[in-house]
This record gives structure tokens, C-alpha cells and sequence, in this order.
């Protein structure tokens, strides 16, 4: 693997760790915006904790998927290169079957 492509899974990664503080802190602004709505007008009947732990549950799914298993699994890091290589096959070879067909 070359310097370019090194940089560029580096990337990626830092991307994806960026997209999941995002996640994180919007979860924590709208769940806290929902608790004073919650604790200003329904009193003793706290709804806003349907949404906290539903979205908790999201929340901590996508931690643990990019922190432990990190692309491994069917649908990983290996999966998306072997999909994408298939696919540029694929279309070359559709490519040169109608460059064919054409001349």
C-alpha cells in the first residue's frame, strides 16, 4: 500500500470518527433541549426519555461499530473494496462490449 492510499484510509477514518462526535453531540444538545421542554411543561410524566434511550440505543451502536469492529464484518472496509473493484469490472467490461458493438 502506497503513501496516497495510506493517507487516504487515514482519512476516511478520521471522518468517520469526526461523524460520530457529531452524532454524540447532537444527541446530547436536542436530548437536554427535550428534558427542559419536558421538565417546564408535562410534570411527572417524563416522555423525554423515550427518545433518550431509543436514540442512546442508535448512539451506542455506532460507537461500536466504529470502534471495535472498525469495517470487519460482511458489509466491512474488505466487503466495500471487493464490491468496488467487481463493480469497475463490470463496467468496463460493459465499456468495451459497446465500444465493440459500436465500431
Amino acid at each position: 500500500m502506497n503513501q496516497e492510499q495510506l493517507y487516504e484510509r487515514a482519512h476516511e477514518r478520521v471522518e468517520a470518527i469526526k461523524g460520530f462526535y457529531v452524532h454524540a453531540a447532537v444527541y446530547a444538545m436536542v436530548n437536554l433541549g427535550l428534558f427542559a421542554i419536558n421538565a417546564l411543561t408535562a410534570f411527572g410524566i417524563w416522555w423525554f426519555l423515550f427518545p433518550l434511550i431509543g436514540w442512546g440505543i442508535a448512539l451506542t451502536i455506532h460507537g461500536v461499530v466504529l470502534f471495535f469492529f472498525e469495517g470487519k464484518g460482511p458489509l466491512g472496509k474488505e466487503w466495500e473494496e471487493r464490491k468496488t473493484k467487481e463493480m469497475m469490472e463490470k463496467e468496463e467490461a460493459e465499456d468495451r462490449a459497446s465500444t465493440h458493438r459500436v465500431a
